[in-house]
């Protein structure tokens, strides 16, 4: 929409409600279908492979536009924003991190005033337990189909901004990003877990998460590691952040107990 002329906010908007209809559809898939969950979604992606390729003219990549100065003026965020603030030929406020950073500030007060809602309370019931939801007169359906909107909303939010980042499109752009996604969540559920009371903070550290991920993947690269070990690697620093709380209720919580009983 952009490259053909679309005002951006406008784009990133039809991008958001594209990824809402993608989780619309895994949503009946599973719930009026009957479809498991993790196969409905395998099956949406699957779809949305040819979906894509229709949208980008049947082309593996599609750059966009941005040969005229008005036209990189437009875009919120480009891998070239980064050396024009480092040169002082843009504001620093233009710079890729702080765009981001205040996206995710927004998402966040958005998601943390939505999760105070009637219905944002309904949905996190049907996440921590849905028979007990059920229970309380939740149509816990509606919210599977909800939560998978929203969700699926917010990465095409993330899609529409990273194409702006790179300039272009590309089909498999996002393989693998549910590795990153998974990486995300449980680094910041493992490092903040116990530090994090408020939903707001919780919701914070999934991008601190993101951020701890990407850290520990450069440092390594840094040390020499080929890159193309890189999703090796990938599973490996989700493997370990996954065994931690594993670890820690196996061997550190039975040393407690065991004390307890020996002094009791």
């Amino acid at each position: 929409l952009f490259t053909g002329g679309v005002p951006l906010w406008l784009a990133l908007l039809a991008a958001v409600l594209a990824g809402m209809l993608a989780g619309l559809a895994t949503g009946l898939l599973h719930t009026f279908c009957g479809i498991p969950a993790i196969l409905a979604g395998i099956l949406t992606q699957l779809g949305l492979w040819s979906v894509n390729m229709a949208i980008m003219g049947m082309k593996a990549t599609v750059a966009i536009n941005v040969t005229t100065p008005e036209m990189l003026d437009k875009l919120l965020v480009s891998l070239r924003f980064v050396q024009d603030v480092a040169k002082g030929a843009r504001p620093f406020w233009r710079h890729p991190i702080f765009v981001v950073g205040l996206f995710t500030v927004a998402i966040i007060v958005l998601l943390y005033w939505f999760f105070g809602r009637e219905v944002g309370a309904a949905l996190r019931s049907t996440g921590s337990n849905q028979n007990m939801a059920r229970a309380q007169g939740i149509n816990t359906n509606f919210c599977k189909v909800l939560g998978l909107m929203l969700s699926n909303g917010l990465v095409a939010l993330s899609g529409a901004l990273l194409v702006q980042y790179n300039s272009a499109a590309e089909i498999n752009m996002g393989r693998g990003a549910i590795v990153i996604g998974l990486a995300a969540v449980i680094i910041g559920e493992v490092v903040f877990g116990k530090l994090f009371r408020n939903f707001a903070l919780k919701l914070a550290a999934v991008s601190i998460g993101a951020i701890i991920y990407y850290i520990v993947i450069q440092a390594v690269l840094a040390m020499g590691l080929n890159p193309n070990y890189l999703k090796l690697l990938s599973a490996a620093v989700v493997a370990v952040f996954l065994s931690i709380p594993y670890w820690k209720g196996k061997y550190f919580h039975k040393s407690v107990r065991k004390e307890g009983v020996h002094n009791a």
